[in-house]
């Protein structure tokens, strides 16, 4: 078993394409017609054959709520690991991306959150693998 697809709300899915491609650097895998929405997946231009990011659309009645909950308590919706958060933060708040929280290095991982524009926040997160070897 492997995962294969996860996914995301998000309130306006052109949006979230233009923000997850131009912002992000995710590149198109699946934009399907599926009834009134698409069916919409980026993946990371690193591993094009790796795990899918469904844009989904927040039509449900429960998601509203739901996200509005995570984003009044400050809790990303989903994290992506980077090389280096300092450079990602600086490279991303340069195209305009706003920051819910700077950069913050716990030991073992560095993080920070961003807002993107569809409704969630997102973690951006910097394992430090000589860290996590010294704790084990």
């Amino acid at each position: 078993m492997r995962i294969g697809i996860t996914s995301v709300f998000v309130d306006d899915q052109e949006q979230a394409l233009r923000f997850y491609t131009e912002k992000l650097g995710f590149v198109v895998k699946h934009d399907l017609p599926a009834g009134e929405a698409r069916w919409l997946t980026v993946v990371s231009p690193e591993d094009p054959e790796g795990t899918e990011l469904l844009l989904e659309p927040s039509g449900h009645p429960a998601v509203g709520p739901y996200k509005q909950a995570l984003v009044a308590d400050g809790i990303p919706a989903t994290q992506f690991e980077v090389e280096d958060v300092v450079a990602e933060h600086a490279r991303l708040r340069d195209l305009g991306v706003r920051f819910t929280q700077e950069p913050v290095d716990y030991g073992t991982v560095s993080v920070a959150v961003l807002d993107d524009t569809c409704g969630n926040l997102i973690q951006i997160a910097q394992m430090h693998e000589a860290a996590i070897a010294e704790a084990s």
